[in-house]
C-alpha cells in the first residue's frame, strides 16, 4: 500500500504526483491571511533579488516575506501573518519570498499538482489533495535545512502529519499539534525577531487550525509560480 512521503526540499526536484509544500511558521500561514485580506493571487519566488525585480517592473505589486527572518529592504511587509491580516489587500497582487516556504515550492519543479499549506488551511488542503485523485502526496518539509541541523522543520512535519490524518479521515489531534508547533524551536526563534519582523501574536495566528476553508494551489503561468485560493469541491 502506498503511503505519503515527508521529504526535505533538496529531495523533491524529481517528485511527481500530488505535492504539498508546508511552512507553518510562517510563509503559508501569512499567505492564507493575505487571501483572507482580499489578495487576488501571490507570486512565489526564490530570492529577494527576484522579488525586487518584479517590483521594479510592476510597481503596484506588494512584496512580503523575509530573509533570515527579517523584512528585506524594499519589501512592503514582513512575513508576519498579524501584519498581513490587518492590511487591505483587496484585489492586490503580491509577491512572496521566504527562506524556507517559497524556496520549497520552487524546488518541487516536477510536481503534477502543487499546494502550499499550513495549519490554518489544513483540512481544506487535505480535501483538495484527496479530490485530485493522485494518491498519497509528498509533503515538502520546507523548514528542514540541510546545512542547519538546529533547523529541522519539526513544526512543518507535525503540520504535514495533521494534514495527512485529515486526508485519511483520522482524528486531527489539532490541540496537541497546535501546542507542539507553538512550543517549537522555530516558534521561539520567530518571536525573538522583534517588532518590524515578527508580531508577538504571530504564533497564535499560525496555530489556528482550520481557520480558513480554502486550500492554496500553485499554477505555473509563463515563467512564474502563482498561488491562488481554491475551495475543495467547487
Amino acid at each position: 500500500m502506498l503511503e505519503a512521503r515527508f521529504l526535505p526540499r533538496w529531495e523533491v526536484g524529481d517528485v511527481t504526483g500530488a505535492v504539498v509544500a508546508v511552512d507553518v511558521i510562517r510563509a503559508f500561514t501569512t499567505a492564507a491571511y493575505a487571501f483572507a485580506a482580499g489578495a487576488k493571487h501571490i507570486y512565489l519566488v526564490d530570492s529577494v533579488e527576484e522579488a525586487l525585480a518584479v517590483k521594479r517592473a510592476e510597481p503596484d505589486v506588494v512584496l512580503m516575506g523575509e530573509d533570515h527572518g527579517r523584512r528585506p529592504p524594499g519589501f512592503d511587509f514582513s512575513n508576519s501573518p498579524v501584519a498581513i491580516a490587518g492590511a487591505d489587500l483587496s484585489g492586490r497582487v503580491l509577491v512572496q519570498r521566504t527562506s524556507a516556504g517559497t524556496r520549497g515550492v520552487v524546488a518541487a519543479r516536477s510536481a503534477t499538482r502543487l499546494w502550499c499549506a499550513s495549519l490554518v488551511c489544513a483540512s481544506a488542503t487535505a480535501a483538495a489533495v484527496q479530490a485530485s485523485g493522485l494518491g498519497p502526496p509528498t509533503y515538502v518539509i520546507t523548514g528542514d535545512f540541510e546545512d542547519r541541523p538546529d533547523m529541522n522543520g519539526t513544526d512543518d512535519l507535525a503540520t504535514a502529519r495533521l494534514i495527512e490524518r485529515a486526508r485519511l479521515g483520522e482524528a486531527l489531534e489539532a490541540i496537541h499539534t497546535a501546542q507542539f508547533v507553538a512550543d517549537s524551536d522555530e516558534a521561539a526563534r520567530t518571536l525573538k525577531l522583534g517588532d518590524g519582523d515578527a508580531h508577538r501574536d504571530d504564533i497564535a495566528y499560525a496555530t489556528r487550525v482550520d481557520a480558513f476553508d480554502f486550500a492554496m494551489e500553485v499554477t505555473r503561468v509563463a515563467d512564474r509560480l502563482r498561488l491562488e485560493p481554491t475551495h475543495p469541491g467547487v
